[in-house]
């Protein structure tokens, strides 16, 4: 079989073209979330650290349709949850979420968490997923529960517990709430967002209907590699970002 000469991350030359790259991947993700109609009004959130100041993150402004969110709307945060680049609020819940956890994790450049359907069904059962599927097998022994549930997330104290509940994991359950998903860029974080939300619904409607036959352990573990990875996680969010660019290319402005 010869040998497959697929995509790669991009280098990049300055740390504003790395900036810039991650703003428009960010947008793109807002778009893509609106797409999958995983708004719920004012909640949800994702996060792009910045290169060159990487105690700071890029959010989308509080109250703001993710479907239209442009690359200029973005709102770079410090440390301390200051607005200091751009003109719009910060959700107080994204602050104390996502800080903790880009402090926590160095190797997590994004951070995505909303209030999808599939996904905050699911976190009401208080359970890991199984491996019924080869695309669940992204997460087997990748995701972790927060098994608690103390109201809307506004104290950083709160935000540190979802961070060590995390841990070094890619994705995190958080009981009565909803899903989190983070990755090494913005692709990763946003596809295993929608992909965990799909295992979601999956798992779901499987156990509506029977007795699900999850994949044997072995088998799980192996396709974890071959589904799991960084590099399947950027690779696979790809085509929906040239489908959304296509579309809908005013999100670069």
């Amino acid at each position: 079989m010869p040998e497959l000469n697929l995509p790669k991350p991009p280098k990049f030359e300055s740390v504003e073209d790395e900036r810039l790259h991650r703003k428009q991947r960010l947008a793109a993700a807002f778009r893509l979330f609106a797409r999958y109609r995983f708004d719920e009004g004012i909640a949800g959130h994702i996060t792009a650290r910045d290169p060159e100041l990487t105690d700071h993150f890029w959010v989308n402004p509080f109250g703001m349709y993710f479907g239209h969110i442009r690359v200029s709307d973005l709102v770079l945060v410090n440390d301390k949850g200051e607005v200091v680049e751009g003109n719009k609020q910060v959700n107080a819940a994204a602050f104390a979420i996502h800080s903790k956890i880009h402090t926590a994790r160095p190797d997590v450049v994004a951070a995505a968490h909303a209030h999808s359907l599939y996904g905050k069904s699911w976190s009401s059962l208080g359970r890991l997923l199984d491996p019924l599927t080869q695309d669940s097998c992204a997460f087997y022994q990748d995701h972790n529960l927060f098994n608690d549930y103390t109201g809307v997330v506004l104290e950083p104290e709160e935000g540190k517990r979802l961070a060590n509940a995390l841990g070094p994991k890619k994705a995190l359950i958080l009981r009565n709430h909803g899903i989190l998903t983070v990755g090494q860029s913005v692709d990763e974080a946003a596809w295993w967002f929608i992909t965990m939300e799909r295992s979601c619904q999956t798992q779901l409607m499987a156990e509506a209907v029977g007795k699900p036959m999850p994949i044997a352990r072995d088998t799980a573990r192996l396709t974890y590699t071959q589904v799991g990875s960084h590099y399947m996680g950027w690779f696979s969010f790809q085509p929906l970002y040239e489908m959304i660019a296509r579309q809908q290319p005013d999100f670069l402005n």
